[in-house]
């Protein structure tokens, strides 16, 4: 038997992480698992390609998607995954499995079919930007600025790019860049929704965006029921949202006002930078460890567009 034994995950405290389409891909390929003591742990002789649906309450799952598309490209036969996700990460780690010698078709749309090879072999690959870190910088510029982003994969950005151009700022793209320039913000609507919508984890950098913009937005949130932690941050810097249900209703306001807040998940604690730039005074943003998951010497990056903007020690 070949077993494999991991912890639970944690991760950001963001509302419900389910593991159950992972678990269920892997059950469904024939192996065993079960969950003791906080670990899962999974058995098998041997794995079997299938038919399998990998569709949750609240839609696919990336992660279960590419947990399952890997452990169907060792297992004997076909397998079929019916309810996949979208998203280019997806399609990401199935050109690098081809590349290692796997087959792997339809990485990027609902069905993925996999024929399962006796071994895969090393290579060299090269990961697609990320565009959740694009969009973070596509909405810093247009509440602050200028900024040129290079290496980004503009289609991979569209829900992000569309929503920043209808909230009035100006973008220019290329092939691997965009420009954007800061115009005069209006309020603007958005749904999270999976890829190809508007992601979730852009969701709090884009509505610090809307608390300076002129009128009012509405920013739902459908994929995680506690992503709204931000929010009386913003408030204490002088933003006015009201949480209705799923939603984050935010009036615009002429300036916000620099403050101590805390930063409770990844995404927060880049919606709170964003917010310190724009604010008026001095921002102080505690337990910043999230932010470094998610973003490479961010505080460099931003220094070098002319932040202030500089790290101390609790």
């Amino acid at each position: 038997d070949k077993r494999a034994r991991v912890s639970l995950p944690g991760g950001c405290a963001i509302g419900a992480r389910p593991v159950d389409l992972h678990i269920k891909g892997l059950r469904s390929l024939g192996a065993r698992v079960s969950v003791v003591h906080g670990y899962i742990e999974a058995e098998a002789e041997k794995l079997k390609g299938t038919k399998i649906i990998l569709l949750g309450r609240k839609g696919p799952s990336v992660g279960a998607t590419i947990n399952t598309m890997m452990a169907a490209s060792l297992a004997e036969g076909e397998t079929v995954i019916e309810g996949a996700a979208l998203e280019p990460e997806v399609a990401c780690v199935a050109e690098f499995i081809n590349k290692m010698g796997g087959k792997v078709e339809n990485a990027g749309t609902p069905v993925i079919k996999i024929k399962g090879v006796k071994e895969l072999h090393g290579c060299e690959f090269e990961v697609i930007p990320d565009r959740i870190e694009g969009g973070t910088y596509l909405v810093c510029g247009a509440m602050t600025g200028e900024i040129l982003i290079k290496n980004v994969i503009p289609e991979h950005m569209r829900a992000v790019i569309e929503k920043v151009k209808e909230a009035g700022a100006e973008v220019e793209e290329g092939e691997d860049w965009l420009r954007v320039k800061k115009r005069e913000l209006r309020g603007t609507d958005v749904d999270v929704a999976p890829y190809p919508g508007f992601p979730t984890d852009m969701q709090a950098q884009f509505m610090a965006a809307m608390t300076i913009a002129e009128g009012r937005s509405v920013i739902t949130e459908t994929i995680f029921e506690n992503r709204f932690l931000h929010v009386p941050e913003l408030m204490r810097m002088g933003a006015d949202i009201k949480i209705e249900g799923p939603s984050a209703v935010v009036s615009g306001v002429p300036s916000l006002s620099g403050a101590p807040v805390m930063a409770s998940d990844l995404r927060a604690s880049a919606a709170l930078v964003l917010a310190g730039l724009v604010a008026e005074g001095r921002t102080e943003v505690h337990r910043v460890y999230h932010i470094d998951r998610g973003y490479e010497r961010i505080v460099e990056k931003l220094q070098s567009l002319g932040a202030r903007i500089w790290r101390e020690r609790e």
